[in-house]
């Protein structure tokens, strides 16, 4: 390949990756031609992004960036998966795509997280936190809680007190 090509290919990979601060490397190597489309179509309906792509030009295209950890080492095929709303529900559509049976030779090969190389191990481990959105609920609840509970006592003590007020008066229209 000639220098040439292979600056356009760098620039062109380092233009799709702008922004992009989590990725997981995968093996698709092994994978079918109808089960790779398969794949990439259940992806891209969650708005993850696949390319195979050559190591030593995804390590020039990704010298300098948050992903460059990613690459140190690799070898064999290659592909890099990012997108998804976050690295966790990148790595959950992942492992949960390995599991199937479909695509059982689809495995995850580690990745970057935040700047940070993870392994193959760490993969499934992220898999199991909560995503963002289960995050931010659980943080709106504990948020919410201590208000819903002030209220609920404050509201407690003048129920209690118009509770009572009512059975005085029904006693006194029963003796009536």
């Amino acid at each position: 390949m000639s220098k040439l090509v292979k600056n356009m290919i760098t620039n062109e990979l380092k233009s799709r990756w702008d922004g992009v601060t989590d990725a997981l490397l995968v093996d698709v190597a092994s994978l079918e031609a109808n089960d790779t489309v398969a794949l990439r179509r259940q992806l891209r309906e969650k708005n993850i992004h696949l390319l195979v792509v050559k190591n030593s030009l995804a390590r020039r295209a990704a010298e300098g960036t948050t992903l460059s950890p990613a690459f140190d080492g690799t070898a064999g095929t290659t592909a890099v998966v990012w997108g998804a709303e976050d690295i966790v529900s990148l790595a959950k559509e992942v492992t949960k795509l390995s599991s199937n049976k479909e695509f059982e030779k689809f495995t995850a090969k580690g990745g970057v997280m935040d700047g940070t190389k993870i392994s193959p191990e760490e993969v499934k481990q992220v898999s199991k936190w909560p995503s963002r959105t289960e995050q931010l609920s659980i943080l709106m609840g504990q948020i919410l809680s201590p208000g819903a509970t002030l209220s609920g006592q404050m509201l407690a003590g003048g129920a209690n007190l118009a509770s009572q007020i009512k059975q005085i008066s029904e006693k006194e229209d029963a003796a009536e």
